[in-house]
């Protein structure tokens, strides 16, 4: 229902009148194909902001009851895309991890730049077709991968999405801007190498402590912001397994994984205790060295930070691509890609996604690189 009210009398035998010569009657038409009109398009501009899955008779009712009744905008709510990633930051700050934060400010910077760029301000309503298109342009310019434009538009539309819940108008487009995804090299150690990596004789006790770290990084499948906290009161033994227990960093989830015979291996060698802590630079400057010195050196297509610039006081860090030796671009991550990578197939891919904590099983086979073709292959093994 709505709250147009007209008699009977008009709706049966004047409203659809060509042409009348009663000034009173074309008024009314008028005015009645107008609210008919100006409640039609907010409908379909709502239905085109919405999930269809969630369409039906009682959000027909809501729409047209918020048309009639619309909530009042928070006037200090920022509109302008910039201060409102500044709003979004502030009031997330406490639900984030520092890391987003960090990356989020990241995206605000680079549109601060891109303001300056094209001249003109950009606001929450702005980001359509033709702001992706402006902002690839500005991204390509400054030589970032598509891979980051990519994932830095998703996090801009993120943005958008809360705007919208505070009330403040979005384009209908930006729910379907999308840029495709750089297929990349996912690099990973494999369990062979993995074995070379543990007979090789380091020379040094920081790198034998960094390598511990890297074999446990395999087997347990966690970012290092979770396993560098990791220490011996957090393990329990149920049924003779040994669990360890706690919260990641990241998602906040509450998690428990059981302890492979590798990581109880290195524990036991440490008489129960995980190797000494160090900070995630030394780490990945560690494990870099622990890799060259097991030969880990096979030439693979990868990326890697480097300094572009051709301004040597100038320094512009982008992810470069390039043929590496493989030990060159091993990270903190590799850990966690390589658990996924060895032991996909191995383990069924519901285990390994609770384990890495990847919220659906489509993002688990991007991160490790497998394709339908690769699923329809495992497939065959139950024929």
């Amino acid at each position: 229902k709505t709250n147009l009210m007209v008699t009977k009398h008009y709706w049966t035998n004047l409203h659809k009148m060509k042409k009348p010569k009663d000034i009173d009657i074309l008024n009314e038409q008028f005015r009645v194909n107008q609210e008919l009109a100006d409640l039609e398009s907010y409908i379909l501009n709502e239905f085109h902001n919405t999930n269809p899955d969630i369409i039906n008779k009682n959000w027909l009712a809501k729409t047209i009851d918020l048309y009639y009744n619309p909530k009042s905008v928070d006037k200090t709510i920022p509109t302008g895309l910039v201060d409102y990633i500044a709003y979004f930051v502030l009031k997330k700050k406490d639900e984030v991890s520092p890391a987003s934060v960090t990356k989020f400010n990241v995206i605000k910077h680079k549109l601060e730049r891109l303001q300056n760029y094209f001249g003109e301000k950009i606001r929450v309503i702005d980001v359509n077709e033709n702001f992706k298109n402006k902002f690839i342009q500005f991204c390509k310019k400054e030589n970032y991968s598509t891979n980051t434009i990519q994932r830095e538009l998703g996090l801009i539309k993120t943005f958008c999405r809360h705007a919208r819940t505070n009330g403040i108008e979005v384009d209908p487009q930006m729910d379907t801007l999308n840029i495709k995804k750089e297929k990349v090299n996912h690099i990973y150690l494999s369990f062979k190498e993995l074995e070379n990596i543990e007979k090789t004789d380091l020379k040094h006790e920081y790198l034998e402590n960094a390598r511990d770290w890297l074999i446990l990084s395999c087997y347990l499948g966690q970012r290092i912001s979770d396993f560098m906290r990791f220490n011996k009161s957090m393990i329990r033994i149920e049924n003779g397994k040994h669990l360890i227990e706690f919260t990641q960093q990241k998602t906040k989830k509450i998690m428990t994984v059981p302890l492979h015979p590798k990581v109880l291996e290195i524990l036991e060698k440490r008489n129960g205790e995980f190797p000494r802590r160090i900070s995630s630079q030394c780490y990945n400057e560690y494990i870099k060295e622990v890799c060259k010195e097991s030969k880990i050196n096979e030439k693979v297509l990868g990326k890697k930070q480097d300094n572009i610039s051709e301004d040597k006081d100038i320094k512009i860090i982008r992810n470069v691509e390039k043929v590496y030796e493989k030990w060159d671009l091993v990270s903190s991550h590799i850990g966690r890609r390589s658990f996924a990578t060895n032991f996909y197939g191995q383990i069924p891919t519901n285990f390994l996604i609770y384990v890495t904590g990847h919220s659906s099983e489509s993002m688990f086979l991007s991160y490790i690189g497998k394709s339908n073709k690769d699923l329809a292959l495992e497939l065959t093994k139950y024929f």
